[in-house]
């Protein structure tokens, strides 16, 4: 008797098609839109007060007089470094401000807040971190699983009241001597004159070399790394440089709610052009200190 039954029909494989997820294509948010128009006005203050302030401390070479023709003489540079001084002061106490507002709010207390496991103040995982990282270097051991602040971040970041209070204090001295000769004998202005010039250039030194090899110059970040001007990273490299924070913020769930989808390319072209023009400037000022020491220092 013949087969009657109907032919089954052999099911075709499904060939699976390459599917496009947009959540790899969304970004961590890491810094707030103030921390990005704090650092972005830093920088302008910054360079300002550099190029100012080593115009006069290098008057003396051919490099200095030109540009402190180009800006309006000497005596401009004076009032281009005092209002770059107040921007720069007005920096560090609106970060103050929000830090104890914000932060302390997050944190649920002051003690919290320095001495949590987000902590900017160094502690012993620092010192092993550092340690690992030396090995790293050399080939002896595996890369240190950084948490949401690294070393080296720390120690950039306290620069910066180092600076505010060193710098910044001998500058309100010169800036207002009649004032401060009511406190202290005349002859300290001399001394005050002595350590704003050469900590000031320490400071110049350090940020266009040292800081900024850290920040963009590193391989894993050349040419540059954007993220303070976004204040977005993609979420792989955020898990191959944070994997600990990464976990942390899995676990916690907290995760989701820090996505953001990427900037489109117009604003990262403009940021771009602000970084590379910030370098440039920095990159060069650092070329004419090496000049005036080398060959023209008095």
């Amino acid at each position: 008797m013949p087969d009657t039954a109907p032919a089954v029909k052999e099911k075709e494989p499904i060939v699976s098609q390459p599917v496009q997820v947009k959540g790899e294509e969304r970004q961590i948010r890491r810094f707030s839109n103030l921390e990005r128009v704090l650092h972005a006005v830093m920088i302008v203050s910054f360079i300002s007060l550099a190029v100012t302030g080593m115009i006069l401390k290098f008057s003396y070479t051919g490099w200095a007089s030109i540009l402190a023709r180009v800006l309006g003489g000497f005596e401009a540079m004076g009032y281009i470094h005092r209002v770059a001084a107040v921007m720069m002061f007005g920096i560090f106490f609106s970060h103050l401000y929000d830090l104890l507002n914000r932060k302390r709010k997050e944190a649920g207390s002051l003690k919290a807040l320095l001495f949590g496991p987000d902590t900017m103040l160094p502690t012993r995982r620092d010192l092993r971190e550092f340690i690992a990282s030396l090995k790293w270097f050399l080939n002896l051991g595996p890369r240190p699983a950084y948490g949401r602040w690294t070393y080296w971040e720390k120690f950039d970041y306290f620069a910066v009241f180092w600076g505010i209070a060193v710098i910044g204090s001998t500058g309100l001295m010169l800036w207002f001597p009649e004032f401060f000769t009511q406190f202290v004998p005349g002859w300290f202005l001399n001394v005050a004159t002595i350590i704003h010039s050469d900590e000031a250039l320490l400071a110049v030194g350090f940020i266009f070399t040292v800081h900024f090899f850290n920040t963009h110059l590193r391989p894993e970040k050349f040419p540059m790394d954007i993220v303070i001007f976004t204040g977005r990273v993609s979420l792989e490299e955020f898990k191959e440089d944070r994997p600990k924070e990464y976990e942390k913020l899995k676990k916690s769930g907290e995760l989701e709610s820090l996505m953001a989808e990427p900037y489109p390319p117009i604003v990262l072209r403009t940021i771009r052009a602000f970084a590379w023009t910030a370098l440039g400037l920095g990159f060069t000022i650092i070329v004419m200190i090496m000049y005036a020491m080398i060959f023209a220092y008095r």
